[in-house]
């Protein structure tokens, strides 16, 4: 599925001595640069009716003109799998992802996909990078996450997370008591011999920066709120690795649970069985692309997290009695 675009513009007196790609990418800023580079090259992009180069100077005044084709963004299938839509409007979506779902085809996870499902419900979403997916979340990692409808909204919403101003918060259940909240400010890259992994380190990371919170101290446990400043992969598992207060079922950074034997049997078993890491999305805020009024959404906890929570308050609560 391919979509055809056709857009000119005239060059305005200030732009006078840029190169034509830096001002397409200000005259265009739908798509990227890397993209527009490649239109100018293959001749789909040119100004006064000529092809040039993208480094060509402009003087001003000219006439660019865009005609081209925006290619499908890859061969994915379209399946029908339910997607629990929070939020849609012209411009975007907001969806809250269930544990277990994988965000973007890949290696090994080609169908079941959140844009497998997107495609399905919506297949224009074809036409947009990565489907119209701005971030993603793990793969266990539940709650919400956006998704653009238009070339516009997703860059728009691209500045808005490299900004930073979106507002993503979550909560978590890590191991261990802990006596405060605070911050974790620390570079995050990957890991420099397990290739999979991410780690904290000291020399050429990405800035990484979580803010955390104490909703509950549950004897051994803690409920967190938390607050990503910077979206690295897999930030809030390392960061929390990274101060011993790894999340409870994470199966690459996280521990096993100990002293269970000290707990009722119930609790016990849904601690140590616990299928993934507790984290969950719950709340996403941002400027709306077309309106520019900031927007809010919350997602209630899912189902595993509220029993467990539930259990770990119940324990507490039967402890101090």
């Amino acid at each position: 599925m391919t979509e055809t675009i056709e857009h000119s513009v005239t060059v305005p007196s200030d732009m006078h001595g840029l190169r034509l790609d830096q001002a397409a990418a200000v005259l265009f800023p739908d798509h990227s640069r890397a993209r527009l580079q490649g239109w100018v090259r293959a001749g789909q992009l040119t100004v006064d009716g000529r092809e040039v180069r993208p480094r060509h100077k402009l003087l001003g005044g000219e006439r660019i003109k865009l005609q081209a084709e925006l290619p499908s963004e890859g061969e994915w299938l379209a399946e029908d799998i339910a997607i629990d839509i929070v939020h849609e409007d012209e411009s975007v979506m907001v969806i809250n992802k269930p544990a277990g779902m994988v965000v973007h085809p890949a290696a090994g996870n080609y169908t079941g996909t959140l844009v497998n499902a997107l495609l399905h419900y919506r297949p224009a979403q074809e036409s947009l990078p990565r489907a119209g997916i701005v971030h993603r979340l793990d793969k266990d990692t539940s709650g919400l996450l956006m998704v653009a409808k238009t070339q516009s909204a997703q860059a728009n919403l691209v500045v808005q997370l490299q900004a930073r101003t979106v507002n993503r918060e979550y909560q978590a259940l890590v191991c261990g008591d802990m006596t405060g909240g605070g911050k974790v400010d620390a570079a995050i890259s990957r890991h420099p011999k397990l290739r999979k992994q991410m780690a904290v380190v000291t020399h050429g990371g990405k800035e990484a920066v979580t803010h955390y919170k104490l909703l509950a101290r549950l004897k051994g446990y803690t409920h967190l709120r938390l607050k990503l400043e910077t979206g690295r992969t897999h930030q809030i598992r390392v960061h929390m690795a990274h101060i011993r207060h790894p999340l409870l079922g994470d199966p690459v950074y996280g521990k096993k649970p100990s002293k269970l034997h000290t707990l009722e049997p119930t609790l016990a078993a849904m601690l140590r069985d616990f299928p993934r890491q507790a984290l969950h999305a719950t709340q996403l805020g941002f400027d709306h692309p077309a309106s520019g009024q900031y927007q809010q959404w919350q997602a209630p906890l899912p189902e595993d997290m509220t029993q467990l929570l539930h259990a770990l308050h119940n324990q507490d609560e039967d402890v101090d009695g």
